[in-house]
């Protein structure tokens, strides 16, 4: 038996619909957070796509730390794509299908595992770079990132694969409201009519292991950069190789903080309206602030910039 949007199987209504609460408790506010977040969303679209048009028509930024933010830019715009359009609609409409919001899940974890690491992979290039310069171009050649990059996108897209499916599978039977804007894993799995504590406890795994491993790399890549750094003599060397790390460093920070704020962390049936905040920052802030940190602290970037804008149109046709 069919009735609108559930389906009844088993004495067990099964959902085929959610409804995403999202920012509804706001009233007219939607409104104007919907302009905002359009904003901010296209800024973000014009500011990754500047960066990936530099790196890719400035040969000066044809190197592998280069090629890594152009991956990592990309990549952005994708995981933008996949979450704030229907975020956007949301403001207006709040219905999603289970099928779309599986695949919005899927697509989600996938981009967010990838971006995870990627910045790792840019960390072990600061480090080539810094502490091994006389042979950065024979180590960090082209077939070495392609394979970091091709690894980074296929690890990420299948701890997505598992990760959806382990949610996926569960009956859904009761209510149909997530409590976010999109469809996150923990909203997700608070409408699961069964035990979800095996689940989640696999599901936290993963979230360790795409976090914190990561994390940790990063970690002893600047481990070695300090070390590296310390050991030159003049302080104006020492200033001009940290400056060299500062854009990936903060672009660390920022997303490992708050992923870490959001998925390593004690379940928490209060947090909910916090989490959306935090949401926001990873995905609608932040990916505005890559590209930003990277062009506006980086002078290679900003003198390839005015090189693209004064070059010839023939030569960009070229």
């Amino acid at each position: 038996k069919k009735s609108g949007k559930v389906i009844l199987i088993q004495n067990h209504s099964m959902i085929t619909e959610f409804i995403l609460i999202g920012f509804s408790n706001l009233g007219d506010l939607q409104i104007l957070l919907f302009f905002i977040f359009l904003i901010v969303y296209l800024s973000t679209l014009m500011a990754n796509a500047t960066i990936m048009t530099v790196i890719r028509l400035d040969r000066t930024l044809h190197t592998a730390m280069y090629f890594f933010l152009f991956v990592l830019s990309c990549s952005e715009t994708c995981y933008t794509l996949v979450i704030v359009p229907k975020m956007l609609s949301n403001l207006l409409a709040t219905t999603i299908s289970f099928v779309a919001c599986a695949t919005q899940l899927f697509f989600f974890l996938g981009f967010a595992c990838t971006n995870c690491f990627l910045i790792a992979v840019m960390g072990y290039d600061r480090y080539v770079a810094i502490c091994h310069p006389l042979r950065y171009l024979l180590i960090m050649n082209r077939r070495l990132g392609l394979g970091l990059v091709s690894l980074s996108g296929v690890t990420g897209l299948f701890i997505a694969l598992v990760a959806t499916n382990l949610i996926c599978d569960m009956p859904f039977c009761g209510s149909n409201r997530v409590n976010h804007y999109f469809c996150d894993m923990a909203p997700v799995i608070k409408l699961a009519c069964t035990d979800t504590q095996v689940k989640e406890l696999a599901l936290f795994s993963l979230s360790i292991l795409v976090i914190m491993v990561p994390f940790l790399l990063i970690l002893i890549s600047y481990g070695f950069i300090v070390n590296t750094i310390l050991k030159i003599p003049s302080a104006d060397g020492k200033r001009k190789a940290f400056a060299t790390c500062v854009s990936h460093l903060t672009v660390v920070f920022v997303h490992y903080g708050c992923a870490s704020i959001i998925y390593l962390r004690p379940k928490s049936k209060s947090a909910s309206d916090k989490d959306q905040l935090v949401a926001v920052s990873y995905t609608v802030v932040t990916p505005l602030l890559n590209p930003l940190v990277y062009s506006l602290r980086n002078q290679e970037v900003k003198s390839a910039l005015k090189r693209v804008l004064t070059m010839p149109k023939a030569t960009k046709m070229s």
